[in-house]
């Protein structure tokens, strides 16, 4: 078999996601798990491999990478691929991170956040357990307000067919500024201090690049409403971590919900906030859990293994991380 139709999959499946991988490859290709292949057997599967479907380098030995040379594509499991040492596989390799896999639950996620902001759901909670009862505190509606969507990719279409649903009018920000029936504004990063002005809600859902490196500090919060709610399930890094709590602590009607944090056990292998966000009663926080879906563990594997099989077939394939965007 040509090197082109083997598909390397460098973590372990259990039956059920093995069936998955088979039945949406169909017989393009086969498939083998990196923790199956017998050491022996290692340099040659390697070299064999025409894709790569990973969550990351564990389990390679550093001078196994140069084995990878013929590879199509190495495509990961993540949307964002900015904690993963990319410049370890052999120059012209293309790298896919899974965009959009998880889009739907990070979508309602990002809803659910910016509804409890604009309810008061986390302080009224809070005062009830004190024995408070502030029923004629007023809340807000989000129908007939301005969304904004900082990376207007699939979690961020999917978000914009949610907050349009609510009556939100939706604005979107990607690097092209194409229009999307979804939105009723679209724009490129040089509009963002007119979006970032109209926005009630903002949510951040871009990929962390060295363009969206603190692309949020000071300056940008200044622009915002004094009483917008921002929504993070993107990475903490796009904002600056600093300007947030200080916009925060200055401005005690803006809210921030924050699912995702500058140092965080996945990429950084420890849990941690230099600034005590948590003890704001204007913020809201989880643990970057808005995919922890089950069902969407398939689902993501799945829409993997598809982009997978277009490479191997020699189609184009999707998500693309360009060479300028990758940090490692």
């Amino acid at each position: 078999m040509a090197a082109e139709k083997l598909l390397l999959v460098a973590f372990e499946l259990n039956a059920a996601a093995r069936q998955t991988v088979s039945q949406t490859l169909d017989g393009a290709a086969e498939f083998v798990c990196l923790p199956d292949i017998a050491p022996a057997e290692r340099e040659a599967v390697l070299r064999r491999a025409g894709a790569l479907l990973a969550w990351n380098f564990k389990g390679f030995q550093p001078e196994e990478f140069s084995l990878l040379a013929g590879l199509g594509l190495a495509q990961f499991m993540t949307a964002g691929v900015d904690f993963v040492p990319l410049s370890a596989l052999p120059e012209g390799v293309r790298v896919a991170g899974n965009g959009g896999a998880y889009a739907e639950p990070m979508a309602e996620h990002a809803l659910a956040m910016a509804f409890a902001a604009a309810k008061r759901i986390v302080p009224a909670h809070a005062e009830i357990a004190r024995g408070e009862f502030h029923q004629f505190t007023p809340n807000r509606m989000l129908g007939g307000g301005v969304c904004g969507i900082l990376g207007f990719g699939g979690i961020g279409l999917a978000t914009a067919r949610l907050m349009r649903g609510i009556g939100m009018h939706v604005y979107g920000i990607n690097r092209s500024g194409r229009p999307d029936p979804t939105l009723d504004w679209a724009g490129t990063p040089e509009k963002l201090e007119e979006m970032l002005a109209a926005s009630d809600v903002l949510v951040i859902s871009a990929p962390l690049t060295k363009a969206t490196m603190g692309m949020i500090g000071a300056r940008e919060l200044g622009w915002m409403k004094p009483d917008a709610i921002l929504v993070n399930v993107a990475r903490g890094e796009i904002v600056d971590e600093a300007a947030l709590y200080a916009h925060l602590c200055a401005h005690p009607n803006f809210s921030a919900c924050i699912d995702a944090w500058w140092i965080e056990p996945v990429r950084h292998g420890e849990f941690r906030m230099d600034h005590p966000f948590m003890t704001l009663p204007n913020v809201i926080g989880s643990p970057h859990n808005s995919a922890q879906v089950p069902a969407y563990r398939v689902i993501a594997l799945r829409r993997a293994v598809e982009n997978c099989r277009r490479a191997l077939e020699g189609e184009a394939p999707l998500h693309l991380v360009q060479a300028e965007d990758r940090l490692l």
